[in-house]
């Protein structure tokens, strides 16, 4: 599988798909004791920048990245009529104390409330699911593993390169979705916003042994420019670490400061 991902890479690259450049920044993943690897794309430049070529193609869960679709989805069909309709709250307690209440679409973005999305999801449907997937180009498009769960560590896969490309259409809104849709998903999408810059990113987190897998993904505009980066880390499943869900955002700043981008 390794030399696939590599020759699948090198082709692309060859045939002038897309250019890249490969920059170390293990030292930012050794710090927190996680592997991983962080990818950049400077839409300015059309050039990516890589921690590592094999794992830029390496297809994994997208966890709760998948939110972002998942949200212009259900707002194309109608499922939810905007960012403010309340979903009530089934009275379950789980295990995050956040989501234990009534919810609307921007909140249970921010708080990444997976009752929330399930919902969502019986409401859109299987076959609805297959026909966005599609024409989303969204990881291996396989929901095989059940309709309120397989994008949770299940079935659903995604490399960072596509995570990159789709964020990219979204930006430019090449996807098939209406400018309302655009319009309401870029909003609770803002992370932070500055005088300098605007932050739009969604994190994720799926429990798939042997390893947990941490994202964060998204794209900053700055000054006129814009880019788009996915980081993804990995810890053994059974192995406690407590900063692990704010290690994907420390180590994907740092690196950005780096860059020079924030």
């Amino acid at each position: 599988m390794k030399e696939l991902l590599t020759f699948i890479f090198v082709l692309c690259f060859l045939t002038g798909a897309f250019s890249q450049k490969t920059q170390d920044f293990s030292g930012y993943f050794k710090e927190k004791d996680v592997e991983g690897g962080f990818f950049l794309y400077d839409y300015q430049q059309k050039e990516y920048i890589v921690s590592d070529k094999d794992e830029f193609l390496r297809p994994t869960s997208p966890a709760s990245t998948f939110k972002i679709p998942n949200s212009m989805i259900a707002l194309e069909l109608g499922v939810i009529k905007d960012e403010n309709e309340v979903l009530k709250w089934d009275g379950q307690k789980r295990f995050r104390d956040a989501w234990n209440a009534d919810h609307d679409l921007k909140n249970a973005y921010k708080n990444s409330t997976v009752w929330f999305y399930q919902e969502l999801a019986r409401r859109i449907g299987e076959n609805n699911y297959e026909k966005y997937l599609k024409l989303l180009n969204y990881g291996n498009q396989d929901i095989s593993a059940g309709l309120t769960t397989f994008w949770l560590g299940s079935s659903l896969t995604i490399s960072p390169k596509n995570e990159l490309d789709f964020l990219v259409k979204l930006y430019e809104e090449k996807l098939p979705f209406s400018k309302r849709t655009y319009n309401i998903v870029k909003q609770i999408m803002i992370q932070e916003k500055t005088p300098d810059y605007v932050l739009r990113a969604k994190t994720g987190w799926a429990d798939t042994p042997p390893n947990d897998i941490g994202w964060y993904v998204g794209y900053i505009e700055t000054h006129g420019k814009v880019y788009f980066f996915a980081t993804r880390i990995y810890k053994p499943v059974d192995k406690k670490m407590p900063t692990f869900g704010a290690d994907r955002l420390e180590i994907t700043n740092k690196i950005l400061k780096q860059l020079g981008i924030l």
